[in-house]
């Protein structure tokens, strides 16, 4: 059996990375004057006067950056080993391991991300 990926598995990979590179973000170029509303009151005692859901996004987006880095490290590290491997099929039937585990951990963050920021948004559009 080859080991080759088919012609099929690239183009849906290209398909879903270049998806995730040109998918639009809004800009929220517009707020409302209700949603500030108060929130210096917070620095009288230190605090920040940041909207809590700009803060849990933050939060989150910071998260899934970490995440984001190490599923890339994964990912050149299965290359790495693949690439020293010597021919060896057990090491590079583990370095196609950790690629794919890889792969798929970046794919749980995007689909981590898309959920949190469609319910951030959701309770942000109820809200307001």
């Amino acid at each position: 059996m080859s080991q080759a990926p088919t012609k099929i598995t690239i183009a849906l990979t290209a398909a879903g990375i270049a998806g995730g590179l040109l998918r639009a973000r809004p800009v929220f170029a517009q707020l409302a004057l209700t949603v500030n509303e108060g929130l210096s009151y917070g620095t009288i005692v230190g605090w920040g006067t940041q909207d809590l859901r700009t803060t849990i996004m933050m939060i989150i987006n910071t998260l899934l950056g970490f995440l984001g880095v190490i599923a890339v490290l994964i990912i050149l590290g299965g290359g790495f080993k693949w690439m020293v491997s010597g021919g060896n099929e057990e090491k590079v039937a583990e370095a196609r391991r950790m690629i794919i585990s890889g792969i798929i951990g970046l794919a749980v963050m995007f689909m981590a991300f898309a959920i949190a920021s469609f319910v951030v948004q959701s309770l942000a559009n109820a809200t307001s």
